[in-house]
């Protein structure tokens, strides 16, 4: 259930064609029935975790054609049927065929009002709205402040509380919960676990690449589990240059992993494109940096387990939210031969708090240098050149590092199959006897304290 490469083994045809359309319980009735065979044991890994990707990708995809034009209708005077051809063409309005009907993604709204500007005063549900950036005027004071003084720092209280839902729950069976926690990052420091609630059974090693702290106990009815903490983040600015760049560049963190990162021939051809004839590893760097960010868009999408490749989701059909274009980044520079990692936790501003996920590369004689397409992106597209620039390189204070690898097992390891099997922000929980998915538990972090130190 957790072996992740077993996507890069192709579907039978009649199974995929079946997706396709959208029939997905006929085509879980034909994985069953192929699982009943002698096939190969590659093949067998696939489906079985086909079958979770058909179970959750129809829940991801909530609204008929139809019932989606009405919505957007209901917020916009005069919108029309072209209109919402026109966004689903363009990209900005995510869709997939359920039993041969279009239906649009839960986020739809939030990602048209989010990346089209045309809508971008449209009211979004509440239960729709996600993650903001700082207002613009805070994002560029620190900014500025950074460039000028080399450095930022804040310190930074967090509470974070999941519960199972009522439908969920299951009295008496044993839950476990794994809640995610700052880690030692490289500007990451001085971290406390203020309270934990209930009493956890482990907490990993501050340096461990996807860092929480977990729970597990029987079921109680009403049962909460809590992690406050505080920490410091000390956010230097780096100012880059191409000729101090050394000559001699590592090779650690270039490899593949399957099944994202990978150097197919459409990603070896676009990195040849986008840096073919240049020799210095800063300047191929930016080079991906301006494609993500000038030329991708950026878009809430589907759960990442239902993403059967997701460099290749982003460099096609030239969209994504903040995970994909960081991967899509860190692909990019290990084909280039440029060392390249995740890192990711929470974006935590003064005014909210909420996932979001990065990238840093390896430039020697600089070291560690962060990347967010995502904010680069953003502001971009709104004219803030310095803003652009900034964020190849650096970051702002404003985050809570807890994982700084992609696709790694919990400590301990989670027995079935995560909600994500890629990252952690939100947290995860499972049964003793099965697994539980994002729509079976609530979350909530809430910032207790947040201010800037020297």
């Amino acid at each position: 259930m957790n072996n992740m490469q077993a996507l890069k083994t192709n579907l039978p045809e009649d199974i995929a064609l079946l997706k396709a359309w959208g029939d997905f319980d006929k085509a879980a009735e034909l994985i069953k029935k192929y699982l009943t065979r002698p096939i190969p044991k590659a093949l067998a890994e696939r489906l079985t975790l086909e079958l979770s990707i058909l179970a959750e990708l129809p829940m991801q995809y909530p609204y008929p054609y139809d019932e989606a034009l009405k919505m957007m209708q209901e917020k916009v005077p005069g919108f029309t049927r072209e209109d919402l051809e026109t966004l689903k063409d363009d990209g900005y309005a995510d869709w997939i065929y359920v039993n041969g009907v279009v239906h649009f993604q839960d986020m739809f709204v939030a990602s048209i009002a989010k990346t089209v500007p045309k809508y971008k005063d449209i009211e979004v549900d509440e239960d729709q709205k996600t993650i903001e950036v700082s207002p613009v005027e805070i994002l560029d004071e620190t900014v500025n402040e950074m460039i000028e003084k080399g450095e930022k720092n804040y310190f930074i209280h967090i509470r974070h509380t999941v519960k199972i839902k009522k439908e969920a729950e299951e009295l008496g069976n044993r839950i476990r919960v794994y809640l995610p926690i700052p880690q030692n990052a490289d500007q990451i420091s001085n971290i406390k676990l203020i309270d934990i609630s209930p009493e956890p059974v482990k907490i990993a090693d501050e340096t461990y690449g996807q860092r929480t702290v977990y729970f597990e106990k029987p079921l109680e009815a009403g049962d909460t589990f809590t992690v406050e903490y505080s920490y410091e983040n000390h956010a230097k600015y780096v100012k880059l240059d191409p000729d101090k760049v050394d000559a001699e560049q590592p090779d650690f963190e270039t490899q593949e992993l399957l099944p994202h990162i990978a150097f197919s021939p459409y990603i070896r051809a676009l990195c040849e494109e986008l840096t073919g004839g240049e020799t210095n590893p800063l300047v191929k760097a930016r080079k991906i940096y301006d494609f993500i960010t000038t030329r991708v868009h950026y878009s809430y999408v589907r759960e990442y387990l239902t993403i059967t490749n997701i460099p290749d989701y982003m460099s096609t059909g030239l969209k994504g939210d903040c995970g994909i274009q960081a991967l899509l980044f860190i692909t990019l520079c290990r084909c280039a031969g440029i060392p390249a990692k995740w890192q990711s936790g929470s974006y935590v501003n003064p005014a909210s708090i909420g996932n979001h996920d990065w990238a840093m590369f390896y430039i020697a004689p600089y070291g560690w240098l962060h990347c967010d397409c995502s904010f680069g992106g953003s502001a971009y597209r709104n004219g803030a050149e310095n803003r652009w620039n900034f964020y190849f390189g650096n970051l702002e204070p404003f985050r809570m590092a807890a994982n700084s690898e992609f696709q790694l097992d919990f400590d301990p390891p989670k027995t079935y199959l995560r909600a994500d099997p890629y990252d952690n922000q939100r947290g995860e929980c499972e049964y003793e006897n099965r697994r539980l998915t994002f729509h079976d538990f609530d979350e909530e972090r809430v910032i207790v304290e947040m201010f800037p130190i020297d």
